[in-house]
């Protein structure tokens, strides 16, 4: 049983830095369309004390071969399914930009309903809250054509533009975001009536991104909840300055959470 689940780990998550004695793991979600590598490199700034995991969808990097999923429930059930023994084991926090945020949702309601387990912080970017009216009305991405779709693309930053001149890189790049970009859009969640954690949630995003309404993140917990723009546009955070900025406020949150934890 554990290779079985030892095999389903390293093919779901990456982990650069194994520290089986950290005292936190830090749970990633990719923006839509992106794989694992981003986040896995915070294992080189941040401290041994948080272990990063970041997920690995079907599609990209070593699971090109597999089928993306078509909804949020497929994501969960293999994520949730191969996570399960290591959110019970040790404190965990989690990360999501854009559509990783929704993710990180969509993971902490099922978790603390289902498993009643909740995250220690939960660190949300570019993204409004799922259940939103901004987010409700937000234009659908992925019935674009291909054409229009480029188009977008190219405007909102972040992917390297010789991908996207090269036909056949882009043909490559494009389908994973297109998939991640129609669960997004088939996406649909309550408005929590009232919290259902008590964690805190600090939001981040770009002063020159499209405006979000992160405000509306606060109504699914009752504990602080903070929002901090940071200069840049939807992809702000691969800017190094601000970067180091957000693995500084992760690293101080976690490790103030890990003491009240103990």
């Amino acid at each position: 049983m554990w290779n079985i689940l030892s095999r389903g780990m390293d093919k779901v998550i990456t982990c650069f830095n194994k520290c089986p004695d950290a005292s936190v793991r830090l749970i990633c979600f990719p923006w839509a369309g992106g794989g694992s590598i981003h986040y896995a490199r915070w294992a080189k700034t941040l401290p041994s004390s948080i272990e990063v995991y970041s997920v690995r969808l079907p599609g990209r990097e070593g699971r090109t071969k597999e089928p993306f999923f078509q909804n949020m429930q497929e994501i969960l059930d293999e994520v949730i399914g191969v996570l399960l023994p290591q959110l019970k084991e040790k404190p965990f926090a989690l990360f999501g930009h854009s559509f990783g945020a929704m993710i990180c949702f969509a993971f902490a309601e099922h978790v603390k309903k289902v498993h009643n387990l909740e995250p220690i912080h939960m660190f949300l970017s570019g993204a409004s809250a799922p259940y939103s009216e901004a987010r409700l009305q937000a234009p659908r991405r992925s019935h674009l054509s291909d054409d229009e779709f480029l188009i977008w693309v190219t405007s909102i930053g972040g992917t390297p533009p010789e991908i996207l001149a090269n036909a056949e890189l882009a043909k490559l790049f494009l389908p994973a975001l297109k998939a991640d970009l129609y669960v997004a859009d088939s996406y649909r969640c309550s408005r929590p009536s009232k919290p259902f954690l008590s964690c805190p949630v600090s939001c981040f995003d770009g002063k020159e991104d499209s405006p979000h309404d992160l405000q509306a993140w606060k109504i699914m917990t009752s504990g602080d909840f903070t929002v901090q723009m940071l200069p840049g546009s939807h992809f702000y955070l691969k800017e190094a300055a601000n970067e180091k900025y957000i693995l500084d406020i992760i690293t101080k949150h976690i490790e103030t959470a890990e003491m009240d934890y103990l």
